[in-house]
């Protein structure tokens, strides 16, 4: 069964890239600021592992909202690198190109505190899967690291530093800002990776 991942470069989905090993990799350029750096990690990761790896690009900067569109929040974001119904989108963008591929299984890499949005929670996997299975093609979406931090998903995935370093995670631009909540989680990761090895 062929297996494909949303890969957007970030930490999460790199180390699911390690962990699983499917035999595609996706990323989305879809006018988000760091789209550039995005692509960059994901090919990365991608020749390492020699996962076949494609680049899908359409614009949709002119319906984002908050940080990675570069614009200000939408009244109804919870935070302020809100995209209004982004992983909805995304998983439709990466499916219409894994169906072609001969995909069966997608994976998104959605861990435990991606839960602070309603699209990164249990409930919307399971939904967003049930909507794919019952199209055609019947393919299945999973979050296998949903129940995990990022900082334990790296640990199981076995994931080196090395690799790790490849990761963008900022939301404002394809160099690092330093003061977004994505820098400030590479930031926080570091730091705990690094803590647990001066204790390991």
């Amino acid at each position: 069964m062929k297996r494909a991942l949303l890969l957007s470069g970030g930490m999460d989905s790199l180390a699911v890239a390690w962990w699983l090993r499917p035999e595609i990799g996706i990323t989305l350029n879809y006018g988000q600021l760091a789209a550039e750096a995005e692509i960059c990690a994901s090919k990365a990761i991608c020749g390492q592992l020699q996962i076949e790896h494609h680049v899908i690009s359409i614009d949709c900067r002119s319906v984002g909202s908050g940080d990675m569109a570069g614009g200000q929040a939408d009244a109804h974001a919870p935070a302020s690198d809100w995209w209004p119904y982004r992983n909805q989108m995304l998983v439709t963008l990466a499916a219409m190109k894994a169906i072609s591929l001969g995909v069966k299984k997608l994976y998104l890499g959605t861990v435990k505190s991606d839960g602070s949005h309603r699209d990164g929670t249990p409930e919307f996997i399971a939904a967003i899967n049930q909507l794919m299975v019952i199209q055609e093609g019947e393919m299945t979406v999973e979050a296998p690291a949903i129940k995990l931090s990022t900082t334990e998903l790296v640990r199981t995935a076995g994931v080196p530093s090395s690799m790790l370093a490849w990761a963008h995670s900022c939301h404002k631009s394809s160099v690092p800002c330093g003061n977004c909540r994505g820098c400030n989680k590479y930031f926080e990761v570091w730091q705990e990776i690094e803590h647990g090895l001066d204790h390991a």
